[in-house]
């Protein structure tokens, strides 16, 4: 059987895989700041959503860019500008904290993601040609087991470095305060809030540096014509890579909808219970104390720890399914996982009690696989074509802030036909997990 990463490919391997941790980091400690930012600067949750906006700006719009650098160039040079965009992306926050302008926040976030865009459109691919094209999809899948690692330090930092050490004031009692306690106030929290990514930057930086000292393989980059249009042309021709776009776009936003408002879906159900044994150590462990009964605080915070915990699974469940790899077909994979995923949602949508929380927890388990194996499938003997075809599916991230406002407009009606409507807005993500579904059916079909 051929090996998944060959000797000479090991330390390469190493270093760019690491760069899936760096960018599952910066994802996982951006989504709390929406709640700081509105509070710090005594904005509206709408004006403080244009993070999430700025965040995917940036990978939207650098998406095919990348792809043209990395053509006329090579992956390393592609990985080297994500990381240092990235790394320019984190310092700016501290001249940012000192203008005291939330607007230079989201340019700083925009420049970061750029470098993000530029990373995912580089690393991806070039995972994908370190070695035998028969162990692509299980390389890549390998690789993306770190990216989860990076959410989870990224979440555990949002919670324990920024959110729990913010001035707990809410946006009413700020109102009160004369400008000079304001200024001082919004100073201080800033501190708090940029110390994070100065310090990840400086992190990117070493990395940046080993990188570029560090001999690394060619592979796949003979061809440096640019034809833009005719090579969009050409890989928008082929079908299984047009549906693996769909499906990625309804993937990511599945992905984000499961994952945003479990804690939305949890809290209701969490509030006035007695915690079990395991919920208790969960509070523990996120260093909040324990009441004999539930509040809506501690509801929030345990439901956030579940979150935490699916994360978990997720990682655990994407060694389990590249190890399965070796022995079953990734296309038949994405149906047996997203059928599955399907079924929990009807656990999710027709409970709501501890049960239903638990499924929804199930179906991080049956997303594990499915971005790089969607990813790996669409690329698949694309050769040179692959640096513009993973730009596309970059692109498709932009279902991760499509799809998720309309579940949340499903949840503002608060109740449907007598029904909880945070239930009946899984309906979403389970239709985005039959579309996965399918594409995995037809490919298995196909092979």
């Amino acid at each position: 059987m051929n090996r998944l990463v060959t000797k000479n490919y090991l330390i390469p391997f190493i270093l760019i895989t690491s760069c899936f941790a760096l960018w599952g980091f910066a994802n996982d400690i951006t989504n709390p700041m929406v709640k700081a930012f509105s509070k710090i600067f005594r904005m509206s949750v709408t004006e403080g959503a244009l993070v999430q906006l700025a965040f995917y700006g940036g990978y939207f719009a650098m998406a095919f860019p990348a792809a043209i650098f990395i053509r006329k160039y090579s992956y390393k040079a592609g990985v080297l500008v994500g990381l240092g965009l990235y790394a320019v992306g984190g310092l700016l926050f501290w001249p940012a904290k000192e203008i005291g302008i939330y607007a230079f926040f989201l340019l700083s976030y925009f420049i970061l993601t750029c470098g993000l865009s530029f990373l995912e459109t580089s690393c991806n691919p070039y995972i994908l040609a370190m070695g035998d094209e028969a162990t692509a999809t299980r390389r890549l899948n390998l690789a993306q087991c770190f990216n989860p690692c990076g959410s989870i330090l990224g979440m555990f930092v949002a919670m324990n470095f920024i959110q729990a050490r913010l001035d707990p004031r809410s946006a009413d009692e700020r109102a009160l305060l004369s400008d000079a306690q304001f200024e001082a106030l919004k100073q201080s929290d800033l501190t708090i809030l940029v110390t994070p990514y100065l310090l990840i930057a400086a992190v990117i930086l070493a990395i940046f540096i080993i990188i570029l000292c560090m001999k690394m393989p060619r592979q796949g980059e003979e061809n440096h014509d640019i034809r833009f249009w005719a090579t969009i042309k050409r890989i928008f021709s082929v079908r299984y890579y047009t549906e693996g776009v769909i499906a990625q776009f309804f993937y990511v936003g599945a992905q984000i909808m499961c994952w945003t408002f479990i804690i939305q879906y949890g809290t209701p159900i969490l509030m006035g219970q007695t915690p079990s044994g395991f919920e208790q150590w969960i509070l523990t462990v996120l260093h909040y104390d324990t009441p004999a009964t539930l509040d809506e605080r501690a509801a929030e915070v345990l439901s956030q720890g579940y979150n935490i915990l699916a994360m978990a699974f997720f990682i655990l469940s994407r060694f389990i399914c590249t190890y399965l790899m070796k022995y079953l077909n990734p296309g038949l994979m994405l149906t047996i996982f997203g059928s599955i995923a399907m079924i929990l949602l009807c656990g999710v949508i027709g409970w709501h009690d501890r049960n239903g929380l638990y499924c929804l927890v199930g179906v991080s388990g049956c997303m594990s696989l499915m971005f790089p194996t969607i990813y790996g499938i669409a690329l698949k003997g694309m050769g040179d074509d692959a640096k513009f075809g993973a730009a596309g599916l970059i692109m498709a991230i932009l279902g991760g802030s499509v799809l998720p406002p309309l579940q949340a407009a499903i949840i503002d009606q608060n109740n449907i036909f007598g029904l909880p409507a945070i239930n009946i807005s899984f309906l979403l993500p389970f239709i985005c997990f039959l579309v996965v579904a399918i594409y995995g059916y037809k490919r298995f079909r196909k092979a």
